[in-house]
């Protein structure tokens, strides 16, 4: 910070009151560089005030001239608040329309500039995020029953045809007989198995300890790797400052997992091209909602691949059960990692587009 900076030394202090709010606060020197930020804009811009102090704030961003020029006008006391919406764009990040406020702090030249900025598209978010927290409490209970109103009648169904299989066995009966009562056997062991695999999550008494996310990215990374040696980089951005947490493992793997073999599954011409891509971006936020509970800290974890996009027909329902955008597909593991991230209190949602689509799960931390 400059030594001439309006603000004092004890910036963080006097400012400390602000990291309560919600939206994202910086204040700028005379000289328009960055002499405090809030942790909702350390969350926003994605870097840390130690190392965004004395920086310019147009610098932290792709496109910084709008922020440069609403300075200058504040700088030149051509007006003292102004509000406006307008698109933030982040380096490496999707970038946020944004509602700003900027606020000259006192009417001298020498004084401070504040810049608010509010997402937008927030409530609509939050809105979101519950939707699918109670979707998830409709789709348990929906496959709960209804698999368990299929394996009754198909254990008798398959009992049923090997009873007809040994029946038919016989040279009288011909080969075309034992064929048909095959076809019934396979078709209901692998609807048993689609049944198995609904059930899945319910059976299994979950198993709570200390998790550390990196650990469980690295073996989702060693399994995707190994499933595709060539083709498919799987890039690391950690914040290794993240802490560990109360949660299931395997439960964190298997949902991690699904959302990177359904990426996978989508970058297959571009696995067979040789550019295909899949981030696992770990980060930290402060002061946010998960499912209208408020949270100091959370863990936001990114799955990014640089696929064709989510077909614009099923995004409204790519995590209800049974909804694939492949032929062939079950439908099951966006459902199950929808599952296993609501059984950690969080969230999952995305952002999809031609060339990037991104998975982003929220957890709470202690």
């Amino acid at each position: 910070m400059s030594p001439l900076s309006p603000v004092p030394d004890d910036a963080d202090a006097r400012y400390a009151g602000l990291d309560l709010l919600t939206s994202a606060v910086v204040i700028l020197d005379h000289d328009g560089r960055m002499a405090f930020a809030n942790t909702a804009a350390e969350t926003l811009l994605d870097f840390s005030l130690k190392t965004m102090r004395g920086q310019r704030l147009s610098s932290m961003l792709v496109d910084g001239s709008l922020i440069d020029a609403l300075f200058a006008d504040a700088r030149r006391l051509e007006y003292s608040n102004k509000r406006l919406d307008f698109q933030l764009h982040r380096p490496g990040r999707e970038s946020l329309q944004v509602h700003g406020i900027v606020t000259v702090l006192h009417d001298e030249p020498s004084t401070p500039v504040l810049f608010e900025m509010q997402e937008t598209d927030q409530q609509r978010r939050m809105d979101r995020e519950e939707r699918l927290h109670d979707q998830t409490q409709i789709n348990r209970e929906l496959i709960r029953n209804l698999a368990h109103e299929i394996k009754n009648p198909l254990g008798g169904i398959r009992g049923a045809a090997q009873l007809l299989q040994m029946e038919v066995s016989t040279p009288e009966f011909g080969s075309e007989m034992s064929e048909y009562t095959q076809v019934i056997i396979k078709e209901a062991d692998r609807l048993q198995s689609l049944v198995d695999r609904l059930l899945a999550p319910h059976r299994k008494a979950r198993i709570v300890g200390d998790v550390n996310i990196h650990e469980v990215c690295e073996r989702v990374r060693s399994v995707m790797m190994a499933e595709y040696s060539r083709g498919l980089a799987i890039v690391r951005d950690y914040d290794a400052s993240i802490p560990e947490f109360r949660g299931d493992k395997e439960q964190l793997i298997q949902a991690l997992l699904n959302i990177a073999h359904n990426a996978s599954q989508a970058l297959a011409p571009r696995i067979a091209g040789g550019d295909a891509e899949i981030v696992l971006r770990t980060r930290i936020v402060r002061q946010t909602t998960i499912a209208r509970i408020r949270h100091r800290l959370a863990l936001e974890l990114h799955v990014i691949d640089n696929g064709p996009g989510i077909d614009p027909e099923i995004r409204d329902r790519v995590f209800l059960p049974l909804v694939s955008g492949r032929e062939g597909g079950s439908g099951l593991g966006l459902t199950l990692a929808q599952t296993f991230v609501d059984e950690h209190h969080g969230t999952i949602d995305f952002d999809s587009r031609p060339g990037r689509t991104a998975f982003r799960i929220l957890l709470p931390l202690p």
